[in-house]
């Protein structure tokens, strides 16, 4: 017997990467799917509906149950299609895990409307698009589980991605407030922030890469002048490290009856390494005093107190002049 035995799951962006993982997963513990993907391009562009058919097909050929699903999720009427399927192919709906996404790197000086746009209406509010009109469901029948996808770069912040940044972010952001607005009638909503090798992340641009390398983020060893098809090289070997399938497990597990005690939760899974990411608030540091804080006092204790020991996340470079940096 299957640890998903009757539960029917609806999962966005699973025709690759990551979601086809899950996917499979779910449905070797006897879960049946909507597997869901417009086939796009990593940009949002384009459409095959190949990817969709591809994974409900590997479901049915080992015996499983699944249908395929090519909605936009940026829009209500996609997200709403996907979760009706469910009700019309298998009776029910249990869960959704919320993968699609697209990125259209660019430096937020550089940034276009469309490219902001795009972005943020397929990553984050394709979230929205799916969650409600499940959460309708979910809270009538007592009894759902909601699993999305966050990023280190909506939480950390990567260069280049301020438009995939702010929707990952949000995604973080939503999932803590449907997690209580739910969580009484018995349903869960938790998010994964991945490291992982996927379509997406080796389609970053080799400028955006060099980039990152040069502020130290990404792996990329501080080298600015690292070529395109060494990125390429560097990502591929690192695939057997931190692949889609060792994401997987984790969320099939957040998916689970036994896991009815965890919401509103954030975890960080890259390769063998779970991790659960502190909350956002309250706050790490403080400062007290009765009253208002004078600005002077302000000058003297943030520095001294607050900011002691705390590193800047992305301080100015050596050459350039910093007025009020000794």
């Amino acid at each position: 017997m299957g640890l998903l035995d009757g539960r029917v799951i609806a999962l966005t962006g699973a025709g690759r990467g990551i979601g086809r993982e899950v996917a499979l997963l779910a449905a070797s513990e006897g879960a049946k799917l909507v597997v869901n993907d417009a086939g796009v391009n990593p940009d949002g562009t384009g459409h095959d509906g190949g990817p969709a058919d591809e994974v409900a097909s590997e479901v049915k050929a080992v015996g499983g149950e699944a249908v395929a699903n090519f909605a936009d999720v940026s829009t209500m009427d996609g997200g709403e299609s996907i979760i009706q399927q469910a009700i019309d192919e298998f009776g029910r709906i249990d869960g959704l895990v919320n993968l699609a996404a697209i990125l259209r790197d660019r430096m937020v000086f550089n940034m276009t409307e469309d490219e902001w746009d795009s972005v943020v209406n397929v990553d984050l509010k394709g979230h929205f698009t799916t969650i409600k009109p499940a959460s309708v469901i979910f809270r009538q029948q007592r009894y759902g589980r909601i699993i999305n996808f966050s990023s280190v770069s909506g939480l950390q912040g990567n260069p280049g991605q301020a438009n995939y940044g702010a929707a990952k972010a949000g995604v973080a952001g939503l999932s803590r407030v449907v997690a209580r607005d739910l969580g009484r009638y018995g349903v869960t909503c938790n998010t994964i922030a991945p490291g992982a090798m996927t379509r997406l992340t080796l389609a970053v641009p080799a400028d955006t890469a060099k980039k990152r390398a040069a502020a130290g983020i990404g792996g990329g060893g501080g080298d600015a002048a690292v070529d395109e098809e060494e990125v390429k090289r560097q990502r591929e070997a690192a695939m057997a490290e931190r692949g889609p399938a060792q994401v997987a497990p984790m969320v099939v597990y957040l998916l689970l009856d036994e896991a009815w005690n965890i919401n509103a939760q954030t975890f960080a899974v890259a390769g063998g390494h779970v991790g659960l990411l502190p909350q956002l608030y309250p706050p790490m540091k403080n400062i007290f005093k009765e009253g208002t804080w004078s600005l002077d006092e302000l000058r003297r204790v943030v520095p001294a107190q607050l900011m002691a020991g705390v590193e800047n996340a992305a301080p100015p470079r050596p050459d350039i002049e910093v007025p009020g940096r000794d």
